[in-house]
């Protein structure tokens, strides 16, 4: 069986109807954009695995390819490049060849949700591709959640309680497998302009993720 179509959902998913409704709606006005459930980028092999919360509409959803097209995008991926974690030039349309290097990128929920805020429920039904992910990632030693959901999510993976484990930036957990968990705010636009992530803090964790 390929375990890449194991931790993907169907192009057409409708298991959260919200989801699967704004997708059409957007798919309608624009109908030359990906508007489907967004796929990891990124080899399974790999042992660095970055999640973060959704595809955006006019990012990911548009382009295809998880951070692809935004401004959380241009942020990532220019300190991914730096830190030798990614090859290439990036292009905000994804018309470009760059390749991960030893990291995939994923979200917890893979379709665009409205106003970039996925329901409790939503990311319960998505957590079964997350899931299967990190089990098949048989090489993952780091993970670095990019925002609180994303974090709490693989908590939940782990079944580890929040007492104790309080999302803060830079925070880091050592999981029951060994693996590392890295706690980060997430690089959207609005955390990057108002100063909650300067570009210290995210390389920082960029860093660690690295070494």
């Amino acid at each position: 069986m390929n375990t890449e179509i194991m931790h993907e959902p169907p192009s057409d998913c409708s298991k959260c109807p919200r989801l699967s409704d704004f997708r059409k709606s957007i798919n309608f006005e624009y109908p030359n954009w990906h508007n489907k459930p967004v796929r990891s980028f990124g080899s399974i092999n790999s042992t660095k695995l970055i999640v973060g919360l959704a595809p955006g509409k006019k990012g990911a959803n548009r382009t295809g390819r998880p951070f692809t097209g935004d401004g959380a995008g241009e942020t990532l991926f220019r300190s991914l490049i730096k830190h030798n974690l990614a090859q290439g030039k990036y292009d905000k349309n994804g018309f470009d060849k760059l390749k991960l290097l030893n990291c995939r990128i994923t979200n917890i929920v893979k379709c665009v949700p409205p106003k970039n805020k996925p329901l409790g429920e939503e990311i319960k039904n998505c957590s079964f591709y997350l899931k299967n992910e990190i089990k098949h990632m048989k090489n993952l030693e780091k993970i670095l959640a990019l925002g609180r959901n994303a974090f709490n999510s693989i908590l939940n993976f782990y079944n580890l309680s929040k007492t104790g484990n309080n999302f803060s930036h830079h925070k880091k957990i050592r999981l029951p497998d060994n693996k590392l968990l890295i706690g980060s705010y997430h690089c959207s636009r609005y955390n990057t302009n108002t100063k909650r992530l300067t570009n210290k803090m995210f390389e920082a964790v960029i860093n660690e993720l690295k070494y």
